[in-house]
């Protein structure tokens, strides 16, 4: 009986022990439903459930006529939720009516899979509830358009399942045109450029959404809970895409011709300090050139271009006039004051006027007249320096430029030492947009202009900061110092190194040509690597626009100086822009009567004679019996002309037909870009100039 009564009072204990713990866990688990649900509900949530970030539509960045040069475009990713009450409503009846329809819009418009198999696929992803099923990846824009009319998926996100994600990528329109300037925005990587440097505005305000996490790990937006992103402001540059592509185009020329480095061509408008185009080109990591880094504000030695500099400073000191004469010698070198000095090539004579030592470049000449003015107080040259802002940053306004690099100045043979090199180009290091700033200050009467790249920023079409020309100093130099400074620069075209270069250039230019042997970090003087620069601005005599090129060689190049690489390249642009830009300014608006027989015609001698017969027109034939003529009003009756055409320069095709245009302009061996539709009223390279090879000629008609 013992036995019997301990091991019933043991089961009462434990069946009494099991009593309770089942009251403490019905009570535990009643308390939780009832006074604490809501916290572990919302702790569930928090777990499936997270707030993402919608980026916003990143601003474009426009050049001054309104062209894009960096935009973002849309790219859809479309998804089906298979479990969607809609789609699975009445035993899935919708999805059942729709889906060989769907399938066939499918295979006919991507035309990657059949019918069958997409047909196939959904009803397998439909059969497991597939929430979060990927249909297609990297839709465009016009492509996402034409699938939202696809049967089943015009029903509606509800009733469809359809799951569309919008990601952007951006884009520069115009590929290597300007690339480095401009930038890119790019993933996982720094910016550069523009896109760096307004990077704040650009990228506008972050959204939000709440996505749901289903099973696979997939995130499915809620419908209801999401923070629209701020789209981001746009930015207008001062660049123009027909200036940048001639930059581009002549640099590039003569980089593959020479077997260049690198190189940059930056042209500004000279009165106000506008960067027009700024090319920069060199090796890629494929060894075809590209826009790799912004060479334009990387500082570097100079060379003679920085002779501008001294020249400004020793006759703003009053210790010579351009006139003056100085012995430079027949053996093109020299020891002035404490260092040897050394001419690239020998002066044309042994005695040369201040003018004729810069047309000439001559390093004596330049160390003699800095000795002369500056040897007793060679921080007083320092001071020019610093009065010509080449001992700081631009200002531009890009995120990279580099600062100025001047020795640092001892009052003792050294310090002499140093003045004595920077006078003609060494020892101290500018970019060439400084170099430029300086150079269009002359060609701007003296007044400096800060150079810029953005005119304004906006935003849905209104501006929200805008940009102005901005005058760093008012008067660099005394008047007349300018003035014999351009007398200086004119000179160099005319009669000095780079006088081969524009012989035949039909407007007027004035310049500076550049050499500095390179030496620094791994590069040595043996290596043989030159900076060959052309600086300078058109017309002389009323200058509209301010171009530096500057090109690094490659080591032992047989073409290494300025007036060889840089020169040409300047030239190019020149001639270009002149025509286009400056010519037309020129000439100005011309008024006319209303009286059709004012229009000015030109093309094949005898279709025009023939529709003047035809439509009953008398006119006067003073072109003979000449192929191709012009027509021109003479009060009473129309004039046909001959038409000046020599076989080895450029004809005038303005006022022809496209059709006369090509016949005449190909016969010559000359490539023809077109423009527009209609009669040519304009063309890039001026008539008269002669022809070379595979030579490009750009017509505008209109």
């Amino acid at each position: 009986m013992e036995v019997k009564s301990d091991i019933l009072w043991r089961v009462y204990l434990s069946f009494i022990g099991i009593v309770v713990l089942s009251l403490v866990v019905m009570g535990r688990a009643f308390y939780i439903q009832r006074f604490e649900g809501d916290y572990w509900r919302g702790l569930s949530d928090s777990l499936h459930q997270k707030l993402v970030e919608l980026d916003a539509e990143r601003g474009t960045i426009y050049s001054e006529d309104g062209q894009m040069l960096s935009t973002s475009i849309p790219f859809f990713d479309v998804y089906m939720d298979f479990g969607a009450e809609g789609l699975r409503d009445k035993n899935g009846k919708r999805f059942r009516e729709n889906i060989d329809s769907f399938a066939i819009a499918l295979s006919n418009f991507f035309e990657d899979k059949s019918t069958y198999i997409y047909k196939k696929e959904l009803q397998l992803a439909y059969n497991e509830k597939n929430r979060y099923y990927l249909l297609k990846k990297n839709l465009s824009f016009d492509q996402y358009k034409a699938f939202r009319e696809f049967p089943l998926v015009r029903l509606g996100r509800n009733k469809s399942g359809v799951i569309a994600e919008v990601k952007t990528k951006r884009l520069n329109p115009f590929g290597i045109l300007a690339k480095r300037t401009i930038g890119l925005a790019r993933e996982n990587a720094q910016n550069v450029g523009l896109e760096r440097t307004y990077d704040t505005m650009l990228k506008g305000a972050t959204g939000r959404r709440l996505v749901r996490f289903i099973a696979g790990g997939a995130a499915v937006p809620v419908e209801g809970y999401e923070i629209e992103a701020e789209n981001g402001k746009d930015v207008i540059t001062t660049l123009d895409v027909n200036i940048q592509d001639i930059a581009e185009n002549a640099l590039m020329k003569m980089m593959v011709q020479s077997e260049a480095q690198w190189g940059t061509c930056i042209v500004m408008e000279t009165k106000t300090g506008k960067i027009k185009a700024i090319a920069n080109l060199g090796h890629g990591k494929d060894g075809a050139y590209d826009e790799n880094l912004n060479y334009a504000l990387q500082t570097n030695e100079p060379g003679s271009t920085i002779k501008l500099a001294t020249l400004l400073a020793v006759l703003d000191a009053g210790h010579s006039k351009i006139s003056d004469l100085v012995d430079v010698g027949s053996e093109g070198r020299a020891f002035v004051g404490v260092r040897n000095v050394t001419d690239a090539e020998r002066a044309p004579k042994p005695v040369l006027t201040v003018r004729e030592i810069f047309a000439h470049s001559s390093n004596v000449g330049f160390s003699k007249l800095a000795f002369k003015a500056f040897a007793e107080k060679p921080e007083d040259f320092k001071n020019y320096l610093h009065r010509f802002h080449l001992d700081r940053k631009s200002g531009i306004g890009l995120v990279g430029e580099e600062p100025p690099v001047i020795p640092r100045w001892k009052r003792n043979k050294e310090g002499l030492h140093a003045m004595l090199t920077m006078s003609f180009g060494y020892a101290i290091e500018v970019s060439p947009l400084q170099t430029l700033m300086l150079y269009n200050a002359v060609a701007n009467g003296g007044k400096m202009m800060r150079p810029y790249l953005v005119n304004k920023i906006q935003s849905n079409g209104l501006a929200v900061k805008e940009f102005l020309p901005e005058v760093i100093d008012e008067n660099i130099c005394k008047p007349k110092v300018i003035a014999d400074a351009r007398k200086c620069m004119e000179a160099v075209v005319i009669e000095g190194t780079a006088k081969d270069v524009f012989k035949d250039v039909p407007f007027s230019v004035a310049g500076k040509t550049g050499t500095a042997h390179v030496a620094g970090g791994d590069v040595k003087y043996y290596d043989g690597v030159y900076q060959a620069s052309f600086v300078g601005y058109f017309p002389a005599d009323q200058p509209e626009y301010t171009c530096i090129v500057v090109v690094k060689t490659k080591p032992h190049a047989a073409i290494h100086y300025g007036g060889q690489l840089a020169a040409p390249v300047f030239k190019e642009v020149a001639t270009k822009l002149y025509a286009m830009y400056v010519q037309r300014k020129k000439i100005g608006p011309v008024q006319l009567i209303p009286d059709s027989s004012l229009h000015a015609y030109a093309g094949y001698g005898d279709d025009i004679k023939n529709i003047l017969l035809t439509v009953g027109m008398k006119y006067k034939d003073s072109a003979r019996r000449a192929d191709w003529n012009t027509v021109y009003t003479n009060p009473g009756k129309p004039v046909v002309k001959a038409a000046e055409m020599n076989s080895k320069t450029i004809p005038d095709v303005r006022n022809m037909t496209l059709k006369d245009a090509l016949y005449v302009l190909e016969n010559r061996n000359v490539k023809v870009a077109v423009k527009g539709r209609g009669k040519v009223v304009a063309q890039d390279i001026i008539p008269g100039t002669r022809i070379t090879k595979n030579q490009t000629i750009t017509l505008l008609l209109n």
